[in-house]
């Protein structure tokens, strides 16, 4: 008698006729299961995208080089373009619990050889976002000891410190650098909430509060110049604006970690999406309210940057609101890059255990269940990145080696694969669904709306594309940033066919290794058996 088709895929773990349950392949590490809630993914991901770091370091370019009073707008426009990512990306989510991401839902919609490619753009991507925050924590913190103590430390020794201590802590239980992040998150975003409360109670008393600074249409408007100032792009302002999301995504690299993937994660994104769109859109609306008038702010915002929320805050609030500021950008910069550490190493590991990359990363800690080799390896991806800056751009300018060097650049090259995956990811959904789950095919969530997200990303890469010369600084590493990234998308997807021809077997795993949850008790006794 012949096995079932069902018992032969339960046999080899098959979640389905092209997925495979991670929770069946005897030779797999898994990741500590049921490690965090809801609570727990939101802080490592809403970190991720720093929003003390991203509105100290974007908002003053979105406004003075870009939309001006129309600024909220353009972070209004912002957030309803991400909402509609999130339907797809959420309901994707809800059927594909993978610690892969991007990789999983591509490989699932459009096929393994476009997932490995995307794949190792994500890699790339999160593991080039950890050296840039520390180029940018190198420079705040820089000026920090300058003005406590009146010393200069070298930026890049600043930069190597944030990234070892980062690899200390992510060694540890997930928990560890989701309490962590939580800890900086909160206070970051109650610091500005109270900047944002302090500017409106002050409307016709030094702070001018105006509507119009929501209407839509600012989002799509730049200003001309005047005298000495520069005119503004609104090109530029929409693409800092989605740059300020960068983390959000995130939230499925953790269903492994999670209570309950299928819940939380689309929750997460939805509740990140939400809470970073009306916070981004009221903390800029009252900065751009805290100046008296248009030529106040865009003189502020394009000389002034880094003390653009400093010199309202001092004047309207106290000199102790700017004080509290200088402090939690060195923890926000901080935070946010212990996010994409710890996102990118689940990449790495993802990769590994499917054996795309050496199976040494598919590891896991036997007490804390960490990903601690992907992690190491992550932290000298980010060691190396730092040394070559400081060796091929410099190493005594902190603003124009570590902020506007590895920082910019960095975060630029990233963002761009960052928002490609998230187009692509658009598409992949309509595909799954319509592959796998055609009653539901019609729905808006599933179609309409990640057809909406993909054009609405494209044009996102439009904007970065069009605006590369002031995106780039005037640094001649920016005319590679793009052909790198293809480069690099390029080199995945020759991987993908040439394991595809050479190791058939292999090649059916990429990207589809999901999670179905693991037996209780079962974890408790993989690491009995370990010790």
């Amino acid at each position: 008698m012949y096995p079932s088709v069902e018992s032969s895929k339960a046999a080899s773990g098959a979640a389905d006729g092209s997925s495979f349950d991670v929770t069946k392949q005897k030779d797999l590490q898994l990741l500590k299961p049921k490690a965090v809630g809801l609570v727990g993914v939101l802080f490592l991901t809403l970190t991720g995208a720093a929003p003390m770091t991203a509105s100290l370091l974007n908002i003053p370019i979105v406004v003075g080089n870009g939309n001006g009073y129309g600024a909220p707008a353009a972070f209004l426009i912002a957030t309803l373009i991400l909402l509609l990512f999130s339907v797809g990306y959420a309901a994707m989510a809800s059927k594909v619990s993978a610690v892969g991401g991007f990789y999983s839902f591509i490989s699932h919609g459009l096929g393994r050889e476009l997932g490995m490619a995307f794949g190792f753009c994500a890699v790339a991507a999160y593991a080039i976002f950890e050296p840039a925050l520390a180029g940018g924590l190198a420079y705040f913190l820089n000026l920090k000891l300058s003005e406590l103590f009146g010393i200069n430390v070298p930026w890049a020794p600043l930069a190597a410190g944030m990234v070892v201590l980062i690899s200390i802590l992510t060694y540890f239980e997930v928990q560890i650098s989701a309490a962590l992040l939580g800890i900086a998150l909160v206070a970051e975003v109650l610091i500005l909430l109270f900047f944002d409360i302090g500017v409106f109670a002050h409307a016709g008393h030094g702070a001018v509060v105006s509507v119009s600074a929501l209407n839509p249409i600012g989002a799509f408007q730049g200003f001309e110049p005047d005298g000495k100032l520069l005119g503004g792009a609104a090109g530029i302002g929409l693409f800092f604006a989605f740059w300020s999301w960068v983390g959000f995504e995130m939230a499925p690299n953790y269903a492994e970690e999670s209570v309950n993937p299928k819940k939380i994660v689309p929750i997460s994104l939805y509740v990140s999406v939400i809470c970073l769109g009306v916070f981004y859109t009221i903390t800029t609306w009252a900065v751009v309210s805290s100046y008296p008038d248009f030529h106040s702010l865009i003189d502020a915002a394009q000389n002034n940057s880094a003390t653009f929320f400093f010199d309202p805050a001092t004047k309207l609030l106290g000199p102790w609101v700017t004080s509290v500021m200088s402090y939690l950008v060195l923890t926000s910069s901080f935070a946010c890059g212990m996010a994409f550490h710890n996102t990118a190493a689940r990449y790495l590991y993802a990769l590994g255990r499917e054996g795309v990359f050496p199976k040494a990363l598919a590891r896991t800690h036997v007490v804390h269940k960490t990903p601690y080799v992907a992690s190491i390896v992550q932290s000298v991806i980010a060691l190396l990145v730092i040394a070559a800056f400081a060796i091929f751009i410099g190493s005594d300018d902190p603003k124009t080696d570590a902020y506007a060097g590895l920082f910019s650049l960095m975060a630029l090259m990233g963002t761009i694969l960052v928002l490609s995956a998230q187009a692509i990811v658009s598409l992949a959904v309509v595909v799954y669904f319509k592959n796998n789950h055609a009653s539901e095919a019609g729905r808006w969530s599933i179609f309409v709306a990640p057809l909406l997200a993909f054009l609405s990303q494209a044009f996102a890469l439009y904007l970065c594309a069009t605006n590369m010369e002031f995106l780039g600084g005037g640094f001649a590493f920016a005319e590679w940033i793009i052909p790198l990234d293809i480069a690099i998308f390029v080199i995945g997807l020759a991987g993908a066919f040439f394991i595809k021809a050479t190791n058939p077997t292999k090649f059916e795993k990429i990207g589809r290794l999901i999670y179905q949850g693991v037996p209780d008790g079962m974890l408790a006794s993989a690491e009995h058996a370990a010790k």
